[in-house]
């Protein structure tokens, strides 16, 4: 396998982009074929890889798949606070909130950004912790938030 990939590397290489090669059963290969067909193994060890297609499955409903990639997407680096924030994301929405309050505060410990502590802040509200939220929901305010509905929301509960 790896020869056979080796020299179909190595016929490519010499062609320019796009212009077809003819093998002898008459087969036409091309460099981009090759180039946008490489095997997904080749990709195994790059967590954008796991992330970008998390977030492919994500936004068709594979919720568990995508939770899978983003768990994938940490164990290859760990300081991914995107990774965490998405697979927050997901668990909320399978309605594992404990699970999705942890990825949240994991990613704030990597990066704190306004959103991350926005969905923390509405997702410990739905939950009843009324003083966590309030304390997410001014800690946004203080990063930069300026969105009117926050800012009422902690006049009115905090």
């Amino acid at each position: 396998m790896k020869k056979r990939i080796a020299i179909i590397a190595a016929l490519t290489s010499v062609l320019p982009m796009g212009e077809p090669l003819i093998i002898g059963t008459g087969a036409a290969l091309t460099t981009a074929v090759v180039i946008f067909n490489i095997p997904e193994k080749a990709n195994a060890g790059n967590g954008d890889f796991y992330f970008n297609r998390g977030v492919k499955k994500y936004d068709r409903g594979d919720l568990y798949g995508a939770i899978a990639d983003y768990t994938k997407a940490i164990e290859i680096n760990p300081n991914d606070a995107d990774a965490f924030y998405n697979r927050a994301m997901a668990k909320e929405d399978l309605r594992d909130y404990y699970g999705a309050i942890a990825d949240y505060t994991k990613s704030i410990e990597i990066s704190p950004e306004v959103d991350v502590y926005i969905n923390r802040s509405l997702l410990k509200e739905k939950m009843g912790d009324l003083y966590g939220a309030c304390f997410d929901a001014k800690k946004a305010v203080n990063l930069g938030d300026r969105s009117y509905d926050n800012k009422l929301w902690i006049r009115e509960n905090c």
